[in-house]
């Protein structure tokens, strides 16, 4: 039988080996962390219907999903600098229900045969073999005929398909976290959902999770260096550079820099837009690891969890290599549009005129 390793156990990578197991096929995930715990797995997440969703069903987990998604937290707001509500909705019916990613992922743990994810496999190598690839790690070695790329930015087996690394945007934000009892201000702030406050190529979001918690972040424009650096400071360190960065915001918006803790710095990479590569029998990306943009197109780990869809059929249906070249070349297609709109996404928000294109991009949403 195929032995297929899935490097990377993320949604993607998970949805990936549930929908493999779910047709007979040999799968595992070899997954760097020790344990599901081991580190935060990001914010909040809102599933679209014709990717995230779609997904989910397939993978026939529509019931867990639906039991743990909040369709009441799809509100967005947006703000100005002086505090002035410009934006304020929340429609239910919307139809993108958020998740947080921890719930997610979860979910699709627990779908799997035990044993599928192999944690604590830090993949450190792959050499391509007669019969197929050898999987290296600290003290494993393991033979596969089939090796996905499902690791994220810093894909370990993307440079054996393409030369592409990615490139800092420029921007960089600090995570910061709340508990909703503690902190009453940020979460009337927040409202149901999301809240976007614009200044001149600035920004402060939260948004809300699940189990009383809210994620905020700052964005600032930053050099490449300054942002390694600002990720060895002290979180009051820190908090006294955004103080400064955002001398003379509204006391209601700097509420989110002097009262929330500190999570971790993180700068924007993204790989070239139109990323793509000559088909390798064997080896290919899913997620990140094959597009990997910024988070303001709301996008990523939901072509994620398309590409994992689209990855199954081609490799359930056939042993020829030629539909998955096909996945490939439409993967690639459909992430180009959404990388375009990240990119886009990203320069407005951190611009002069930042919330005006902002405000404008939300109203046309409404009525469109």
């Amino acid at each position: 039988m195929e032995r297929i390793a899935i490097v990377g156990g993320g949604p993607g990578g998970l949805m990936l080996a549930r929908l493999l197991q779910r047709q007979g096929k040999c799968a595992v995930v070899l997954e760097r962390d020790r344990h599901a715990e081991e580190r935060p797995q990001g914010g909040s997440l809102d599933m679209h219907g014709e990717t995230g969703q779609y997904a989910m069903e397939r993978a026939g987990l529509r019931e867990a999903f639906l039991a743990a998604a909040r369709p009441e937290d799809q509100g967005d707001r947006l703000y100005n600098a002086e505090g002035v509500l410009l934006f304020d909705r929340n429609d239910p019916m919307d139809d993108r229900p958020e998740i947080d990613r921890s719930v997610l992922r979860q979910i699709l743990l627990n779908s799997l045969t035990p044993g599928t994810v192999r944690w604590g496999r830090r993949t450190t190598r792959i050499a391509p073999e007669k019969n197929g690839f050898m999987v290296y790690g600290d003290g494993w070695a393991e033979q596969f005929d089939v090796v996905i790329g499902a690791d994220g930015a810093w894909s370990c087996v993307r440079p054996l398909l393409s030369d592409a690394v990615p490139f800092y945007e420029g921007v960089t934000l600090v995570e910061l976290g709340f508990e909703v009892k503690r902190h009453p201000r940020i979460s009337k702030l927040t409202g149901d959902g999301k809240m976007l406050a614009i200044g001149d190529n600035r920004a402060l979001i939260t948004q809300r999770n699940g189990y009383g918690h809210i994620r905020g972040y700052a964005g600032v424009k930053l050099a490449e260096n300054l942002a390694r650096e600002w990720g060895a400071r002290s979180c009051e360190n820190l908090r006294q550079t955004l103080r400064d960065t955002f001398a003379g915001w509204a006391p209601t918006l700097l509420d989110v820099i002097e009262t929330g803790e500190c999570i971790g710095v993180r700068p924007l990479y993204a790989l070239p837009l139109g990323h793509s590569w000559k088909s390798q029998i064997g080896l290919t990306l899913l997620g990140d690891a094959a597009h990997l943009m910024s988070p303001f197109s709301g996008e990523g780990v939901n072509l994620a969890l398309a590409d994992a869809v689209d990855l199954a059929d081609a490799l359930i249906s056939t042993n020829d290599w030629s539909l998955v070249n096909r996945y490939e070349r439409a993967m690639c297609a459909r992430a180009a549009i959404a990388a375009e709109g990240a990119a886009q996404g990203l320069k407005s928000v951190f611009s002069s005129t930042g919330v005006e294109h902002v405000l404008e991009h939300y109203r046309a949403r409404m009525h469109g």
